[in-house]
């Protein structure tokens, strides 16, 4: 499951000495090598116009310092480089490397869309000491977005309940999900999004777990909840198909273990699996 690395430990400023890691992003996509995946080395970078002035600290990974920066989406990269959409580079490249990675991304995206204010339009400063943006003008401050967004498993006896979204390329199917609104706890979100999504009613919520996820910046926050009442019927603008699973049901494509989801319905399949 994607997770921080316990060898990494994040850094606000400053480059100490070691090897030098930078993950280049254009959009959500990834400068990579060609030939082996392996990220650029400062002739790569500088070929894209990154200088040292404009990478941005993420932290050390072991001895190895990882710093961010962000191109335009029109950049083309030095021969022998390509750039690659993270999700693609899942199970392709080393996962502590990948993590690190989707960290660098939430932060090369924060700065990419926090150079002027959002208030009044002046150019944005970096404030020493913290992750954030600040307007000399107007004194507006910004820190790297990050949106919560509940998951919930509904299991009803031995059954557990999986949707396809709709939208998705993938045809996995997975946990409920939704972005809490404002001024909603995540209970209030499991119970709104389980019903909006399939119309039931759940009770006695428990928390499985919580990963960070890059796309774009969230923080899935992952329950199980009981089934209590209602028939499952389907917002069609959300899922394409909801279906109970029991014991001797053919389980169907699920995602991949880099996710939570896939922690949380291992955790529960039916029993007699």
């Amino acid at each position: 499951m994607l997770a921080t690395p316990p060898s990494f430990v994040p850094l606000l400023s400053g480059r100490p000495a070691g090897p030098l890691v930078t993950f280049v992003f254009r959009g959500h996509e990834l400068l990579v090598r060609e030939a082996d995946l392996g990220l650029p080395d400062e002739p790569a970078c500088a070929a894209l116009g990154v200088t040292s002035a404009q990478i941005l600290p993420v932290g050390m990974l072991g001895p190895r310092y990882c710093g961010t920066a962000w191109v335009t989406r029109d950049a083309t990269p030095a021969a022998g480089y390509v750039f690659i959409g993270l999700r693609r580079l899942f199970g392709a490249i080393d996962e502590e490397v990948l993590a690190v990675a989707s960290r660098a991304l939430q932060i090369a995206e924060w700065a990419r869309t926090h150079r002027y204010c959002g208030a009044c339009g002046a150019p944005m400063q970096a404030v020493a000491g913290e992750r954030c943006f600040a307007c000399p003008a107007c004194g507006h401050a910004c820190y790297p977005r990050i949106a919560p967004a509940m998951m919930t498993l509904v299991k009803r006896g031995d059954s557990i309940l999986l949707a396809r979204h709709t939208g998705r390329a993938s045809a996995r199917f997975t946990a409920l999900a939704g972005f809490l609104e404002a001024g909603e706890s995540i209970e209030d979100a499991i119970h709104r999004e389980v019903f909006e999504e399939v119309g039931l009613n759940v009770r006695d919520l428990s928390y499985f777990g919580s990963q960070f996820w890059p796309f774009p910046h969230s923080l899935m926050i992952a329950f199980t909840a009981e089934y209590a009442g209602g028939e499952l019927v389907i917002d069609r603008n959300e899922i394409s198909e909801a279906r109970w699973f029991g014991p001797g049901d053919a389980l169907p494509e699920i995602p991949p273990p880099v996710s939570i989801a896939a922690a949380l319905i291992n955790a529960h399949l039916p029993q007699g699996r």
